[in-house]
């Protein structure tokens, strides 16, 4: 009889606890439940982003990657820069969106559209990632501002692609910098800082014919 008191004791506790804790544990489970759901939602559409925009950068890929010796076509070209364009509106937080933009641009200086290039590689620059886990590859935002500065400097803007080079640590693209810097000079006349920057360039790791050539102008006209 005595332990069948205490169950009921027990039992009327329980009731008792309940009736003044129950409402707020299930306002508690709901809103774990809720968020758990709303997570798993998230975490789906991520993927399904991911995907999405990892197959609209195999697109760009196969059109901009071919054989030794085959060029892009215009149409090819065109397509791989709408490709970009819908990575850039749909997918603007995508790694994908800043290579695509880079390829966009790359397109549009073979089929001379400079003011699109220029767009491209800004859109690089303006949308890099800062965040611990997406911070955006240091070497992708180098060779960003490396193609803007060249694009700018064959729209006839040198003291402006200046501007662009010395605004920039080259670290590893050193010999990169070094050589645009020296083409920048000889559009400025100031072929005494190009030969410096030509010399800096080779000794950075640059040994290409081209560099070489540059150099070669320089001496035969005496400077």
């Amino acid at each position: 009889m005595a332990l069948h008191a205490a169950e009921e004791e027990t039992i009327e506790a329980l009731k008792k606890w309940w009736d003044e804790n129950g409402v707020q544990i299930l306002v508690i489970v709901v809103a774990v439940v809720g968020a758990f759901a709303a997570v798993t939602v998230w975490q789906n559409s991520r993927d399904s982003s991911a995907t999405a925009a990892s197959d609209l950068y195999e697109e760009i890929l196969s059109l901009a990657i071919n054989e030794p010796g085959v060029t892009v076509t215009d149409e090819e070209g065109t397509q791989i820069i709408a490709a970009a364009n819908t990575l850039k509106s749909d997918y603007p937080g995508s790694v994908y969106s800043l290579y695509g933009a880079l390829f966009a641009a790359q397109q549009a200086v073979q089929m001379n559209e400079l003011d699109t290039a220029e767009q491209e590689l800004q859109w690089i620059l303006d949308n890099q990632q800062s965040g611990f886990f997406n911070q955006t590859e240091e070497g992708l935002i180098l060779i960003a501002n490396l193609r803007l500065g060249r694009v700018i400097l064959a729209k006839g803007e040198a003291d402006r692609a200046l501007a662009i080079v010395n605004s920039v640590a080259p670290k590893t693209f050193e010999s990169g910098f070094a050589e645009l810097r020296g083409d920048i000079y000889i559009a400025l006349d100031r072929p005494t800082d190009a030969r410096e920057a030509y010399t800096a360039a080779r000794q950075a790791g640059v040994s290409s014919q081209a560099l070489q050539m540059k150099l070669d102008d320089l001496t035969s006209e005496g400077l």
